[in-house]
């Protein structure tokens, strides 16, 4: 290759913006690809202001573009995965996109022209995609519920349907607390871990097989380590950030999740 279009190349790959990338969508009948550039043209795209955000922990202003705009035809019983670059996968029923109570989810793109900071204890951002909300506190959302480092929004089966084996017997009452811990694992565990085998994330381990967290944590070490991994192993590189307030997982909702483990533990599947 002649030195001038070599030297062209490296220029034009110094010039690309780092963190443009794609985020495809797939709502069932075949799948749209937008790149960061054609997100940010868009006439609905504006910005919004984020007085508590997740990633950040402080107020934040972002371009964005809001969610149900790029979701056309999505009905209250629908259930949608939010697949992130590092293998995290928010799982988050069509409803709670489409709540009534207020609370709004943003697609949120970095324009690498005003690239975002790093987050605090990470050397990199939530970058280029993030889904954000205002109001969340009005439908209760939490903070596995604001994934970033989008690639796919896809359309598929609910959790129970798609992993039988996670899911606890119809037969126990409609108020039991493992039935609550199912709905809290679902919402935040599950975006991170398996279960029985089951589910697409790879960030954790399986939280049943070989053995289950109750198997081996006193019940007050297991809330500790939930609500601050770092409590447990000192580990300053470890991807898990823990619930430490009410607001992130109330004590009621840890409890639950904790009966729910520890019910799973006496249902494991044989591999």
């Amino acid at each position: 290759m002649p030195m001038r279009w070599t030297a062209c190349l490296i220029a034009l790959c110094l010039a690309l913006p780092v963190h443009a990338a794609d985020l495809k969508i797939d709502l069932g009948h075949g799948s749209t690809v937008y790149s960061t550039a054609q997100l940010l043209a868009r006439p609905d795209a504006r910005t919004v202001a984020i007085p508590h955000d997740v990633a950040y922990g402080r107020a934040m202003r972002y371009r964005a573009i809001p969610l149900r705009d790029l979701l056309p035809g999505i009905a209250p019983g629908d259930h949608l995965q939010f697949v992130a670059a590092d293998g995290f996968i928010a799982e988050i029923p069509a409803a709670v996109l489409l709540n009534r109570q207020g609370a709004h989810p943003w697609l949120a793109v970095e324009d690498p022209a005003h690239a975002w900071p790093d987050m605090p204890h990470e050397d990199q951002s939530p970058a280029p995609l993030y889904l954000v909300w205002t109001h969340p506190e009005a439908a209760h959302i939490s903070s596995e519920q604001w994934p970033y480092r989008l690639v796919e929004i896809r359309l598929t089966r609910s959790v129970d349907r798609r992993f039988p084996a996670i899911v606890p017997s119809p037969t126990l009452p409609a108020g039991s607390p493992v039935r609550r811990g199912f709905a809290v694992f679902k919402r935040t565990c599950f975006a991170c871990h398996t279960l029985n085998g089951e589910g697409h994330a790879t960030l954790g381990p399986d939280l049943n097989i070989p053995y289950n967290p109750t198997e081996y944590l006193h019940p007050d070490l297991l809330r500790a380590f939930i609500r601050n991994p770092q409590s447990l192993h000192r580990w300053p590189t470890a991807k898990m950030h823990g619930f430490p307030t009410q607001d992130d997982m109330s004590d009621a909702d840890l409890n639950a999740v904790i009966a729910y483990l520890r019910y799973m533990a006496k249902h494991k599947v044989k591999h």
